[in-house]
């Protein structure tokens, strides 16, 4: 296993997280306990020393699965992590409550790393209001050595993580960013990267694989890779990038099955960072794949001076690709519910006014429509 250095520490550079653990009958409640029990020894047994959790992974039952699995092991030799669930607004007046519940769901009386949940566009103002509470009592839990390691996760743009490290990044010590080969560009990773990079805030990593689509690529791309290195598994080429990028301290990997987890320690024998041809055929072949569905914006912002709703339609668009590309999700619904209604995509009257001075000729007003149809906006 490698290991990274953080601060004092040695943390094993894959993570085991729980968000996507083995369950019965199909459903996501019900947790297969003894498959988890199994996972997590083996893990142990082969150097993982991170595991994460949180509050409202498979309806709030991950964190005592975990827990209940990792009671086996020696405290000392394993650091766990989880997160304040700002996710959900009716939650930010309970800061303390769900925190002694956390700890009591999990059977810990500390945790070793603690995260601001999920900040995003939807929630940054509730997480800067100081009349919640929520760092001044998490930092009186780092006082009290119940919080070792205190830190922040995002899904939201480099702005929203700016406003937030304006207001607290003195006092964060990590940030987990949706960081891998496609998001890079579409997703801006490489700007949330730099932009933490110049807070001097290490990065933890969430969906590697983005979900597993980037474990099954096309024979096409597969092929192209294995030209490279014919002894890779598509999978790994995931994790070889993050390697390539030395900011990255922790990998968390969601895995579901113990075959996936015997197959990411084999990856984590060894660092095999890419070279450059690899990165750049790597990165092609996220352009592809992005290209297939993506409307080609550039944001040259022509067609915003010519929109009579004022809609900002290069940040709806970006929107638009992320929600076709994913089949749905929630990143796109999320960012959205932060904007006003008269600034959706079902605000668009379909005048096509933006259309005539589109560069890309994008059929703007089609998209808006099927943008507002997908969100139930229409």
């Amino acid at each position: 296993m490698i290991y990274k250095d953080f601060q004092n520490l040695k943390l094993s550079a894959l993570g085991m997280g729980a968000m996507r653990l083995p369950v019965t009958d199909g459903d996501d409640a019900q947790v297969d306990e003894e498959a988890v029990k199994a996972m997590v020894d083996y893990a142990m047994k082969n150097g993982i020393n991170y595991y994460d959790t949180a509050w409202g992974y498979h309806n709030g039952n991950s964190e005592l699965v975990l827990g209940s699995a990792l009671a086996g092991h020696p405290r000392d030799s394993f650091y766990l992590a989880d997160k304040f669930p700002g996710y959900d607004l009716s939650n930010m007046d309970k800061v303390k409550p769900i925190f002694e519940e956390q700890l009591q769901r999990c059977g810990m009386e500390y945790f070793d790393f603690y995260l601001f949940h999920n900040v995003c566009e939807m929630n940054i103002d509730a997480y800067l209001d100081k009349t919640y509470g929520i760092f001044d009592y998490l930092m009186e839990q780092k006082e009290k050595g119940r919080i070792r390691h205190l830190g922040f996760s995002a899904h939201g743009s480099c702005q929203v993580m700016s406003r937030f490290l304006d207001a607290y990044g003195a006092h964060m010590e990590f940030c987990q960013i949706q960081l891998n080969f496609l998001d890079w560009s579409f997703q801006d990773a490489k700007e949330k990267a730099a932009l933490l990079n110049r807070h001097e805030i290490p990065i933890w990593v969430m969906e590697p694989l983005r979900g597993g689509r980037l474990a099954r690529l096309s024979p096409e791309h597969r092929k192209a890779l294995q030209a490279l290195r014919p002894k890779e598994e598509t999978p790994a080429w995931a994790f070889r990038f993050l390697q390539s990028i030395p900011e990255v301290t922790v990998i968390l990997s969601g895995m579901s099955s113990l075959s996936q987890l015997e197959d990411n320690i084999l990856t984590f024998r060894e660092e095999k960072p890419l070279d450059s041809r690899e990165m750049d055929t790597l990165l092609g072949i996220a352009r592809e794949m992005v290209g297939k569905t993506a409307l080609p914006c550039t944001a040259c912002r022509y067609c915003t001076s010519h929109c009579p709703q004022k809609l900002d339609i290069p940040a709806l668009l970006s929107l638009y690709n992320e929600h076709i590309f994913t089949e749905g999700g929630f990143i796109a619904p999320m960012a959205l519910a932060a904007v006003e209604e008269e600034k959706k995509p079902g605000a668009c009257i379909g005048c096509r006014s933006c259309e005539a001075v589109c560069p890309q000729q994008i059929k703007i007003s089609e998209a808006m429509a099927d943008f507002a149809l997908k969100l139930g906006q229409a």
